[in-house]
């Protein structure tokens, strides 16, 4: 049987990992558990760094389910990549993602890079956005329609729907990006197909490599792969210090990098 229970466990606890891994510990009870630790607007490596290590000691073998947005926070394209470059950034951060031990729910848009939509007060459904505008616009700009097409209905629907379609998320639309052969969403299945055929991503443990600076830098292994992972988020060329053996570059990804040395 293929089927997984996740469970979101939401709890006033001070220590909701540890929760975390007793809902789903020992194998008789949920398979895994959704994490809310990425949705924070906080992106550094050094950040990173801190919630695996918090991760590892407080839930220890848990399977983990990231994830870098969802339906109550802004879009990570906005939320952690605003100053960064739209059409890269949006990739390298769900390559991060996706090569964490654990599974990883993508929220709807942002395989094609999706930023966080304008909506106007008139259009605003959620409650908090109502009371609290403009200081806080609340959570409907991560909740507009997904855009299918470059009509005004984005192939969502003909009837006016519950929130507006962002016109700047119209040229990102799925079948436009499926005419462009470099577009982010191209690029996101080529690296999912990727990833599907490196067991150590697939099912490997994962463990941090310290001391690397703003790279965020981590092994996974299984028995049939090692993989040394380094991500660069912040639109610099960056040098990772690593002293362990690296036998080849991988490629097939879609993304830039070399090894110098022996």
């Amino acid at each position: 049987d293929d089927r997984s229970m996740v469970g979101e466990i939401g709890v006033d606890h001070t220590d909701p990992l540890q929760r975390m891994a007793e809902y789903t510990a020992g194998g008789d009870k949920l398979h895994m558990a959704y994490t809310f630790d990425l949705l924070s607007p906080e992106h550094s490596a050094d950040y990173f760094r801190q919630v695996m290590t918090t991760f590892k000691a407080n839930a220890g073998d848990a399977w983990p389910c990231w994830a870098a947005s969802n339906h109550d926070v802004k879009r990570s394209a906005s939320r952690w990549g605003e100053t960064e470059d739209p059409n890269q950034f949006p990739l390298i951060s769900m390559a991060m993602l996706m090569s964490l031990r654990g599974s990883v729910c993508l929220y709807q848009g942002e395989e094609l890079g999706l930023p966080e939509a304008d909506v106007p007060f008139e259009d605003l459904q959620d409650p908090y956005g109502i009371e609290f505008w403009p200081e806080y616009k609340g959570r409907d700009g991560c909740r507009t329609p997904m855009v299918w097409d470059g009509s005004n209905g984005a192939g969502f629907s003909d009837a006016k729907p519950w929130l507006p379609v962002d016109k700047r998320h119209l040229p990102l639309s799925v079948e436009t990006q499926e005419q462009q052969n470099d577009s982010t969403l191209q690029r996101m299945r080529q690296f999912i197909k990727w990833r599907q055929q490196q067991p150590a991503l697939i099912q490997g443990e994962m463990e941090l490599i310290e001391e690397t600076g703003e790279a965020f830098v981590f092994t996974r292994q299984c028995d049939e792969q090692s993989v040394l992972v380094a991500i660069n988020m912040t639109g610099e060329e960056l040098t990772v210090p690593y002293s362990g053996d690296v036998k080849s570059v991988l490629s097939g990804h879609g993304f830039s990098g070399r090894h110098e040395g022996g």
